[in-house]
């Protein structure tokens, strides 16, 4: 996740049209059927298994719209901090599906390799390049948006994986007409699911680590301390959380023990310097810190 701070983070992507998402999902729903013909007449694991790659990326792509209209709903009494993880569990959805589709790929090249079958090297370089064209497409319309959703970036990941695939569909292609190298088009199959699995392991894992709410990577949680106790009237920090709200908002909440004040003016003073430290310093937007004076500090993991 990019430490920007919060008001400057989202690179215009409210401002793209949620038709153009619509549009990638119909691209990738024509592709995946005519992708499925093709592989079939063609004999070619590899055209099919770009097939369901781009049957689970439409499916994808349509998860991400959804999520994505759902994300813009505002807080209410039953979700107090908004709907914008729908985005999240959106991610998870399709990055799971995803190394599904991976695995079951793996499963189909093996069995290729010990069952050959006649192929024909024309069709797949055909169709490999149509979808060529349709992938470097879908990649154009969701780059701007996938810098600002690790949702819509799953999606977009997937399609410039499609490319890469769709090059090496036709270069298999090639070697079939004109090589006659059939254990090509398995070969690649393996390469293909490999990128899948790869790719999509890393971005579940700091998925899955954002809804567990765990520390924002790259933050330094004594650093975060020790910043805080430097401020004048701060004598300690304890009950420490840090966690993302989503992708843009970081959250904090902890107990803030400060000196003798004099009134309640001191008090906010001194939690006003906290809390604007902690935004400008370390992003994070949203900070809830409870005051004790000396001597009354809150102890126990249930305070």
């Amino acid at each position: 996740m990019s430490a920007h701070h919060p008001h400057s983070h989202d690179h215009g992507t409210g401002e793209v049209s949620d038709g153009v998402l619509l549009w990638t999902v119909i691209l990738n729903a024509g592709l995946s059927v005519f992708e499925f013909v093709a592989g079939a007449v063609a004999g070619s694991v590899a055209l099919m298994a770009d097939a369901l790659h781009n049957t689970n990326d439409a499916a994808a792509l349509g998860i991400a719209w959804v999520a994505r209209k759902i994300s813009r709903k505002g807080a209410d009494e039953s979700f107090t901090f908004g709907y914008r993880r729908a985005e999240l569990v959106g991610a998870m959805i399709q990055l799971t599906a995803l190394i599904l589709v991976g695995l079951y790929l793996l499963y189909e090249a093996a069995h290729r390799l010990v069952e050959p079958e006649p192929l024909r090297g024309t069709w797949i370089m055909a169709a490999a390049g149509v979808a060529l064209v349709v992938d470097v497409a879908t990649v154009g319309l969701l780059w701007a948006m996938s810098k600002g959703s690790v949702n819509v970036r799953a999606a977009f990941l997937h399609n410039l994986t499609d490319a890469g695939a769709s090059v090496a569909v036709l270069i298999g292609g090639a070697a079939v007409t004109w090589l006659g190298w059939t254990w090509v088009d398995p070969a690649l199959t393996f390469g293909i699911a490999g990128a899948i699995l790869w790719m999509s392991y890393g971005m579940l894992r700091r998925t899955a680590a954002m809804l567990m709410e765990a520390a924002p990577p790259g933050l330094d949680l004594d650093e975060v301390r020790d910043a805080v106790v430097e401020l004048e009237g701060v004598t300690s920090l304890h009950h420490l959380h840090v966690w993302d709200l989503d992708e843009d908002r970081r959250a904090m909440e902890a107990h803030l023990v400060v000196t003798k004040a004099t009134g309640l003016e001191d008090l906010a003073e001194i939690r006003a310097r906290a809390k604007g430290m902690l935004r400008d310093r370390f992003h994070i937007a949203h900070s809830t810190l409870e005051l004790e004076l000396p001597g009354y500090e809150c102890e126990g993991p249930h305070c």
